[in-house]
């Protein structure tokens, strides 16, 4: 329980600074792409693999993985968790599963999103 407990917390500190950084990259930089999501993405994705390398030994059991990697990195971006996997897999040298999760999460993504609106539109 104490491990929810974690993942509750840093997610909750998560969803606010994403919201922050996407809120300040609008003002700087306008809405003419989505910057804000870009930013998170990157911050994020960065972040995750800094934690993985500096948690590796311990990462799957550590309270830092709940609170920072789940939690505060789950809310603020789960891009990173999908980065994280696919450059997993590359130094693994499963090229063509990273290949295969790049393409998947972008053109099934981007279709589920279109469908969604689709169905709501009509």
């Amino acid at each position: 329980m104490t491990m929810y407990m974690y993942v509750a917390l840093g997610g909750a500190v998560g969803a606010c600074l994403r919201f922050f950084i996407t809120t300040k990259a609008d003002l700087w930089f306008g809405k003419g792409l989505p910057f804000g999501t870009l930013a998170v993405n990157v911050i994020g994705s960065f972040l995750l693999g800094l934690l993985y390398m500096c948690l590796q030994d311990a990462y799957a059991e550590s309270p830092y993985r709940a609170l920072l990697g789940i939690g505060v990195l789950g809310a603020f971006t789960t891009f990173s968790t999908f980065s994280l996997d696919t450059v997993l897999m590359i130094q693994h040298g499963e090229w063509f599963k990273a290949l295969a999760n790049v393409g998947l999460n972008v053109v099934v993504c981007v279709m589920a999103a279109g469908l969604a609106v689709f169905l709501v539109k009509g």
